[in-house]
């Protein structure tokens, strides 16, 4: 994360609602699940939100069947409302 960031927050986001969906889009829930979680929390425009690659590489990592149950992310805002996302 970048140094001008006006605020910064670790998130515990849980992702066990993946889980209502069919095994074959389990991790693209988890996607949206998170941001979802992050434009909620951070209150950010979703087109302004950032997820850095390690996060899609993490729930991608067991395949599209088994995502995490949850997942820690550090999320920052900046001045111009941006919002970027790393795993934690």
């Amino acid at each position: 994360m970048e140094e001008d960031a006006v605020k910064e927050q670790v998130y515990t986001i849980p992702l066990r609602d993946a889980k209502n969906a069919p095994k074959w889009r389990r991790a693209n829930r988890a996607m949206r699940i998170i941001r979802k979680y992050l434009v909620r929390h951070m209150k950010a425009d979703p087109e302004q939100l950032k997820i850095d690659k390690t996060i899609n590489e993490k729930i991608w990592e067991r395949g599209t069947e088994k995502p995490p149950r949850s997942i820690r992310v550090r999320a920052a805002k900046f001045e111009d409302g941006g919002v970027e996302a790393e795993l934690a």
